[in-house]
């Protein structure tokens, strides 16, 4: 159809369009889902840039991978432009949050609780290593340290209180 659209055939041409249409809308239904009222918008950017740029088709290549290009550039502007818009409206006054969390917290956090755990005996530090922050179970924690399963859970309740009292005197 297109061929005869570029040799002057009208009727062909729109046949052309409607057919392009239908096609661009279900391809960017599936791309635009969480953006459906976009839908409308990109086809037509898509239909204007097909219609502008249809000198450039080359009868030897074929229609889809023109087409196809010139919908996924359309697409990646069209997404391009929006979250440039969207990130325009966040708002900037949300100064508070600037120093609220830091990449180097969790960081500081980990280096500090390993610390602290240096300071148990190893009867307490391991269970709270295995069970607490490996996230093994009582029973793969006994069998990793030799220790038995009521020992690990002594281990760890008791871990935990030293801790607890060594960061109030802290603080």
């Amino acid at each position: 159809m297109l061929m005869h659209a570029l040799a002057g055939d009208v009727a062909a041409y729109r046949a052309f369009l409607q057919d392009l249409t239908g096609h661009l809308r279900a391809f960017l239904r599936r791309r635009l889902r969480h953006l459906e009222h976009d839908v409308e918008d990109v086809v037509q950017e898509i239909l204007l840039a097909v219609h502008n740029g249809r000198h450039t088709y080359r009868p030897d290549e074929p229609l889809t991978v023109w087409v196809n290009a010139i919908a996924r550039y359309k697409l990646a502007d069209h997404l391009r432009a929006r979250s440039r818009r969207e990130a325009l409206q966040e708002p900037l006054d949300d100064d508070d949050e600037l120093f609220a969390v830091s990449d180097t917290q969790p960081a500081l956090a980990r280096r500090d609780v390993l610390k602290l755990l240096d300071l148990l005996p190893e009867r307490q530090r391991l269970p709270i290593v295995h069970v607490k922050l490996q996230g093994l179970s009582v029973e793969e924690t006994s069998r990793v340290t030799g220790m038995s399963v009521s020992a690990v859970k002594i281990g760890v309740h008791r871990g935990l209180r030293a801790l607890a009292l060594k960061i109030q005197r802290t603080y």
